[in-house]
């Protein structure tokens, strides 16, 4: 009788265990990659974030890209800039929009053009408060080469 009990509590010790793992993992909407043509070296990712807890975007990576960054556009004295960032804050429960003109993540140095319709893997790489990392790999669709927001004309 006492076996019972002790399964129960080791069961639902591990289940609560388990959902905590999964609250804390961000969630990411929407992933997809602008297209290219042959020759075409770099394009970016983009996709919208949402942790739980507050955190950051610190790295990404992918197979398809020899350098992966995390970049930001912004205007600076009347022109449109892009830089690399260190990291990307991700405010607990607010969502994150990664787009065109603005937040995204750089995939430079292709190692093949991505055709519309393939999926390329990205890994991202988040950081929390307390300074522990965690990576969650998401598949990107490769949208439209030619439209501002991927989704066609």
């Amino acid at each position: 009788m006492q076996t019972r009990p002790t399964v129960l509590a080791i069961s639902i010790a591990l289940m609560s265990m388990f959902s905590t793992l999964a609250l804390a993992q961000v969630a990411v909407g929407d992933p997809w990659v602008r297209g290219t043509v042959q020759g075409q070296r770099s394009t970016a990712a983009y996709m919208q974030l949402t942790s739980p807890t507050e955190s950051a975007l610190v790295s990404a990576s992918s197979p398809v890209a020899k350098i992966v960054e995390i970049h930001e556009m912004k205007m600076e004295g009347g022109v449109m800039k892009m830089s690399a960032i260190r990291e990307l804050a991700l405010p607990a429960g607010k969502p994150v929009d990664l787009k065109p003109g603005g937040y995204h993540v750089m995939l430079m140095a292709l190692e093949q053009p991505l055709k519309e319709g393939s999926t390329v893997p990205v890994t991202l790489t988040f950081q929390d408060k307390a300074g522990k990392k965690t990576s969650q790999e998401v598949k990107a669709v490769v949208r439209s080469a030619t439209s501002a927001d991927g989704k066609g004309h």
